[in-house]
């Protein structure tokens, strides 16, 4: 049985790895010359950005599994959420590898990546829907012992869910420590409600990404030594979509990661917009790059951000107590 001092624990190792983690594995990343290219449609305070080392997600995974394993918390949940975090990473790698190693511009095209996003948010939503004792029906925020039951549409709904929040946290990841932040308290959020509720592999899977979001952020905080690329932020996207399923709380995930929410749908508007009226409804989409086009730093955008993730998740916290 899990309890706080082992979360604690948990979080403070995975924090101290990545730290530990990040002056080894970044001059790699330097000596193979995976810089990061930036758009040159993107932000101008952006372009000295360029050639900064990417692929850090590396450090978080390495960190993850190495808490973890180590934990003596390894039953099916727990592989279950390392392999979802994995598998996402693992996309988001090649994805890297092939446009900064292989210098190939595009990287993998939109429809791979969501063959290999929905095979895993699939194979996730089967395993949950056999294994929890809700079976097919979701948790709904505000109503106490109020449930959703999906039936046979559970499978499909999560699996489009899984791949919407893993695609908004890759959106999320525009400034520096911008989604290791906003992630850092989301999973911390999901780690208090497992240990409250006895899902202890849940709950520590999530304190130890926590830990190595925070170890993560002093390496990518403004300055960025290193930016997570699509090796981390698609990992990220995964254990928060994982943990959510494995609590059956998919549906508050638009309440405490409202910030993931707002980055997709800014995305999705400012595109409908354009294609329909040739107007844009925000200076630049993502969300991130509208306010820094407002005028605002790159460093108050994100403090912003994070504390209205600390409100959202406030919140979350009461809607399920």
């Amino acid at each position: 049985m899990s309890n706080y001092k082992d979360i604690i624990r948990v979080i403070i190792i995975s924090f101290a790895i990545t730290l530990l983690l990040g002056p080894i594995l970044i001059p790699i990343l330097k000596r193979l010359k995976v810089g990061q290219s930036i758009r040159e449609e993107g932000p101008k305070t952006h372009y000295k950005k360029s050639g900064t080392p990417t692929m850090g997600g590396i450090i978080m995974i390495i960190a993850l599994l190495i808490t973890t394993i180590s934990s003596g918390i390894l039953n099916r949940d727990m592989i279950v959420l390392l392999l979802a975090t994995v598998g996402f990473g693992f996309i988001g790698f090649i994805d890297d590898f092939i446009k900064v190693v292989l210098r190939r511009s595009l990287g993998l095209r939109a429809y791979q990546k969501l063959i290999g996003q929905f095979i895993l948010a699939v194979i996730l939503a089967i395993y949950q829907s056999n294994n929890s004792i809700l079976g097919t029906k979701l948790i709904i925020p505000f109503f106490d012992n109020v449930y959703l039951d999906l039936g046979k549409l559970y499978v499909p709904f999560i699996a489009f869910v899984v791949v919407g929040i893993v695609n908004s946290v890759n959106l999320t990841d525009g400034l520096d420590g911008l989604a290791s932040g906003v992630t850092l308290i989301v999973l911390s959020f999901f780690s208090l409600i497992a240990i409250n509720i006895g899902m202890n592999s849940v709950a520590i899977f999530s304190a130890a990404l926590a830990g190595s979001c925070l170890g993560f952020l002093r390496h990518n905080s403004y300055p960025a030594k290193v930016f997570m690329g699509d090796t981390g932020s698609l990992a990220l996207g995964g254990a928060v979509s994982a943990v959510a399923v494995l609590l059956n709380l998919t549906l508050i995930i638009p309440l405490v990661g409202g910030i993931y929410f707002a980055e997709a749908l800014s995305v999705i508007i400012q595109v409908f917009s354009f294609k329909l009226t040739g107007k844009r409804v925000f200076l630049m989409a993502p969300l991130h790059h509208h306010y820094e086009q407002k005028g605002w730093k790159e460093t108050k955008v994100v403090v912003v951000f994070w504390s209205v993730t600390v409100v959202l998740c406030l919140i979350g916290i009461y809607s399920l107590s």
